[in-house]
């Protein structure tokens, strides 16, 4: 326990380290000529606590996120709109609905690509090129389009979640479906097994621990969409109009405490799909 416990502590204790230097560092020039203007001597010790404790700083430091997410989680409730929970539940319901979509069209061309040459020569290379394409250039013209044919609120964010997880997807089925060897797949013959028979006792369950894997890249992915699709609405709701809402007014602080709810977010997610994963994986004895 202990040495799987003090790496992760080790790294985690240097970044609060280089934050905190990093906060004093970039937050320094306003204290030095807040005490210039005042004629007031800035000295080491009060150079320090100026820069961790400045309302609007360049670069706030842990203890001010960490005030700031207890008193936007704990102190408000749920349903305020100053509650980093409510915010949170905005964009992860159309994260889900967005992973859901978007790991649904990756099984399915994942499958098509494999079982047809044609798709494998024609799609694959469209797959691979849509990534190719900015989100913040697509993400506006998606709603826009949406929008135009009456179709607002949680399904434009979606799609662009879904746009972003289901490339992962996509690529770890192709390789997982792909991955029985020649021996196998000709063992399967010899059994006189049909295609469909080869795809459900040999080539899904070889591809599960791909598909697991994708899933964690495609959930990170869509969270990074949904805040994305937030944005050029000029949302009032989710951590994106958070986000939004503390580059309008300068609130440095509100903005570090949304990215750190974000990363919390995607981190809870993506151990959930751990878990299932680990359980999955048992029962079917590859674990």
């Amino acid at each position: 326990m202990r040495a799987a416990v003090l790496p992760i502590l080790t790294v985690v204790g240097i970044i609060f380290v280089l934050w905190y230097a990093a906060a004093v560092w970039l937050n320094a020039p306003w204290a030095y000529d807040k005490a210039t203007r005042s004629g007031a001597d800035m000295h080491f010790t009060a150079l320090v606590e100026d820069t961790w404790s400045q309302e609007k700083p360049k670069l706030p430091a842990p203890h001010q996120v960490g005030a700031e997410l207890w008193k936007t989680t704990v102190e408000k409730k749920i349903t305020s709109k100053r509650s980093l929970i409510y915010h949170s539940w905005i964009t992860l319901s159309a994260t889900l609905l967005g992973f859901l979509l978007g790991t649904g069209l990756g099984v399915l061309l994942a499958i098509g690509i494999v079982f047809n040459r044609t798709m494998d020569m024609s799609v694959m290379p469209w797959v691979i090129a849509s990534q190719t394409i900015p989100i913040l250039a697509i993400a506006p013209m998606i709603i826009v389009v949406l929008n135009a044919v009456g179709i607002s609120g949680l399904l434009p964010k979606a799609m662009i979640s879904m746009y972003l997880s289901f490339f992962p997807v996509v690529v770890g089925m192709v390789k997982g479906l792909r991955s029985p060897d020649q021996m196998q797949l000709d063992q399967m013959r010899t059994w006189h097994a049909s295609a469909s028979q080869t795809f459900w006792k040999l080539r899904l369950p070889a591809s599960m621990p791909y598909f697991f894997t994708s899933l964690k890249i495609g959930m990170a992915a869509s969270l990074v969409g949904a805040i994305v699709g937030e944005l050029p609405t000029g949302a009032v709701a989710g951590l994106g109009a958070r986000l939004l809402a503390g580059s309008y007014y300068g609130q440095t602080i509100q903005i570090w405490s949304a990215l750190i709810m974000a990363a919390a977010l995607a981190a809870a997610m993506v151990g959930l799909i751990g878990a299932v994963q680990r359980v999955t994986l048992k029962r079917m004895g590859m674990a």
